[in-house]
């Protein structure tokens, strides 16, 4: 079968399914009066998902052009926040109520698009070998998240998550989450890293870094 009619419509289906997911919880926090629209956009989860929307429907919209450099760092940014979502809420969140009450929008957003993702970056691996430098610059986003998240959330008393309202724990619990999810995170980017470039061999035993 043709990859480039496949991949296409993998990529489409699976974008229109969350942004369906999304709109759907919207609603129904709608209808429930309990959406907050800046609080909603404010999870981690909301956000790596309507990036790994954007990007699928970016490659849809290339369908016939070849990936550049720039789109398969960009790529690999939304493998690794999604990723990092399915695990987080695996080991921190099942359970808590994180705005996805109904059960099909939570599967979506935290169990099916982290695999998502990271099959579409195996099916259609980046165009040329990525280094550890540009997988570091992933980073940057939840770095930003993060210190929105605590500014406001020391604003407005209201945090997306538990571990990261100081009222559970104090300051230094919430440090030591934030530190060590951003170390599991690196892990993470150095992972994507190296599955975007198990077909792009390296000339030479040495590590690429720039």
């Amino acid at each position: 079968m043709n990859s480039r009619v496949v991949i296409p419509a993998y990529r489409l289906v699976f974008a229109v399914v969350t942004i369906a997911a999304i709109i759907s919880q919207a609603v129904a926090s709608i209808n429930l009066g309990i959406l907050r629209p800046v609080n909603y956009f404010s999870y981690f989860t909301i956000d790596s998902n309507l990036i790994a929307v954007a990007l699928l429907l970016i490659g849809v919209a290339r369908w016939r052009s070849t990936n550049s450099p720039g789109l398969d760092v960009l790529r690999g940014a939304g493998v690794v926040y999604m990723s990092v979502t399915g695990v987080v809420f695996t080991l921190l969140l099942s359970g808590v109520d994180v705005d996805t009450q109904l059960k099909w929008v939570n599967t979506v957003v935290h169990e099916l698009m982290p695999l998502v993702m990271v099959a579409d970056w195996l099916i259609a691996p980046p165009a040329s070998r990525l280094t550890l430098r540009q997988g570091a610059l992933w980073l940057l986003f939840p770095l930003v998240w993060i210190v929105y998240t605590l500014i406001r959330g020391a604003a407005i008393n209201w945090y997306p998550y538990p571990f990261l309202n100081p009222a559970n724990g104090g300051s230094a619990s919430v440090t030591v989450y934030c530190v060590g999810i951003l170390v599991f995170m690196l892990v993470v980017c150095a992972a994507v890293v190296w599955l975007g470039n198990l077909r792009h061999p390296a000339s030479g035993t040495q590590v690429q870094m720039a």
